[in-house]
């Protein structure tokens, strides 16, 4: 598949939002977070300008994106649809959170910030299923896509909360949480990758065509001899080399990086050098991140390229 930057960024910036919202509803009740109104209001202000940035980038991969109201309607059969009910949803309980912050009501920030996690959660996960229900891509059709998407976002989210609350002297729990995700995730990444490089294909030239039963089957000649929109969307192919070194970057800058960084803060003294190190970290398990949506798509074949290519 054709890698989009619109997409990219969205899953990327939305993941890691809301992965922070969560982390900051969830933790700042139980008082493993700075629980002043300043650092409540910075870290909600953070995670919902990348939601928002990654909710705006997604509609430049529409082809009509003065008509992306209408996917709401559709949200009895469409994940995509559901995706953007949940996300509509979570806004006014992230807005309530913050206006229980500012005002000092804490038990209403408890339960506001509880109801932002959870919307947070369920956006993540419609995200997820957008592309676990694509039969057609089997890359995706995965069981460890949904549970992915969520991991790297409750990752990414931990990360970012641990380098802002380092600023206030109390990062150790959201940094923890940082550096268990880091590991979690390079496991589950490796376990998808292996499991990705090693199954068989869920359809053949010959299952997709209907004439497996004569024998192999290959095209004589292609469907047409120009380009058109299947090709350029679903025809993408990355070269075998440069997926590996993609990944080794993704795995080494975007999750084994962050994870010794976190675990430096963990053991640094002071408030300066905590700073520095879970800035460093957020910064590189972003970029990491990039590159592994990048390869999310990059490496996903859809069946109808076996019409024209025959593999």
């Amino acid at each position: 598949m054709r890698p989009s930057a619109s997409i990219i960024l969205f899953t990327t910036a939305a993941g890691a939002g809301y992965g922070m919202l969560f982390w900051l509803g969830l933790l700042r009740p139980l008082g493993l977070v700075p629980g002043g109104t300043a650092f409540g209001l910075i870290a909600l202000g953070i995670a919902l300008f990348l939601v928002t940035l990654g909710l705006l980038s997604s509609t430049a991969h529409l082809g009509r994106p003065e008509r992306a109201w209408r996917a709401f309607s559709q949200w009895r059969s469409s994940w995509l649809s559901r995706e953007g009910v949940a996300a509509i949803a979570t806004y006014p309980l992230a807005g309530l959170f913050g206006l229980a912050v500012l005002l000092g009501w804490e038990g209403m920030a408890a339960v506001a910030g509880l109801l932002a996690a959870a919307g947070a959660a369920a956006t993540v996960y419609c995200t997820g299923m957008i592309y676990a229900s694509l039969r057609p891509v089997r890359q995706w059709r995965h069981p460890l896509v949904v549970p992915g998407y969520l991991l790297l976002s409750a990752f990414s989210g931990a990360t970012l909360l641990a380098m802002t609350a380092a600023y206030w002297g109390r990062a150790a729990a959201p940094a923890l949480l940082a550096a268990l995700g880091a590991a979690a995730a390079i496991l589950l990444k490796r376990a998808y990758w292996r499991d990705i490089d090693t199954a068989p294909p869920v359809a053949t030239v010959e299952s997709a065509t209907g004439l497996g039963a004569i024998g192999p089957t290959r095209p004589l000649d292609p469907p047409h001899t120009e380009t058109n929109y299947l090709l350029r969307e679903m025809g993408f192919r990355i070269a075998r080399k440069h997926a590996a070194k993609l990944r080794r970057i993704a795995l080494g800058a975007g999750f084994a990086a962050p994870l010794a960084l976190a675990v430096l803060a963990l053991l640094a003294g002071g408030t300066l050098l905590p700073v520095v190190l879970l800035s460093a970290a957020a910064t590189l398990a972003i970029l990491g991140l990039l590159v592994e949506r990048w390869l999310m798509f990059a490496e996903a074949t859809h069946t109808v390229t076996l019409y024209y290519t025959g593999r």
